[in-house]
């Protein structure tokens, strides 16, 4: 990571916001600490920030709100929520509004650097970038939109991830294991189904725009992107 990185860190408790604000810098990393949701909340929708970390028990506006509110906005910044709900239903949650990774509460400054260059790298390779077209169908992963001849379906921005990912690998498969990697993090509790799941619901919504492209599926390779013959 480089001196241009910044983040956005959203904790109340503040000795901890300025002990990793600290740790930040000492690894050349800009943070700007916020300790409240509703502030924090309008700061991620900036979208000026490379990365957030964000508390879920928050005064004001709680850390998933916050969560939706960017994914639904369109906001793609990759997410660290780190709380001390370590339960595998709120690691779920959070996971399930759009967060790409999650650490419980307490951490090693170590572990959220190494997942902070995770986050950092993954974000890069997933920027593609412009929309994508084939035919009638348009991608645009900024809006988490396919359109088609005067239609729209809206995506998940999980569904929108998949999507891009296996756009911009088309030809090649895609195996679980860099899925997992690629939108979530291989330390994340997320397992194979959770995969199977979301490559099953964006099957039904690219096969709602007329099936021009669909996901085909190869027992021990993963998963690949092809066009209606």
């Amino acid at each position: 990571m480089t001196t241009s990185l910044k983040v956005l860190m959203v904790e109340d408790e503040r000795d901890l916001a300025e002990a990793v604000k600290a740790v930040l810098q000492k690894n050349n990393i800009s943070a700007e600490l916020v300790f409240d949701g509703e502030y924090g909340l309008d700061c991620a929708l900036t979208g000026i920030y490379d990365l957030v970390i964000l508390d879920i028990m928050l005064p004001k506006t709680d850390g998933l709100s916050i969560l939706r509110e960017m994914r639904g906005a369109g906001v793609q910044t990759p997410v660290l929520m780190l709380t001390a709900r370590g339960d595998i239903r709120d690691k779920v949650a959070g996971l399930d509004c759009g967060a790409d990774d999650y650490l419980p509460k307490p951490f090693h400054m170590d572990e959220l650097l190494a997942r902070l260059r995770a986050l950092s790298r993954r974000k890069d390779g997933l920027q593609i970038g412009g929309v994508f077209r084939l035919g009638a169908l348009c991608f645009d992963p900024r809006s988490l939109s396919l359109t088609w001849e005067g239609s729209e379906i809206s995506l998940t921005l999980k569904e929108s991830q998949l999507l891009e990912l296996l756009w911009d690998r088309s030809g090649s498969y895609v195996s679980k294991d860099t899925i997992i990697e690629k939108l979530w993090s291989y330390d994340a509790d997320v397992t194979d189904g959770h995969v199977e799941s979301h490559v099953s619901l964006l099957r039904k919504k690219l096969a709602a725009t007329g099936g021009l492209l669909y996901v085909k599926t190869a027992r021990g390779l993963g998963y690949r992107l092809e066009e209606k013959r």
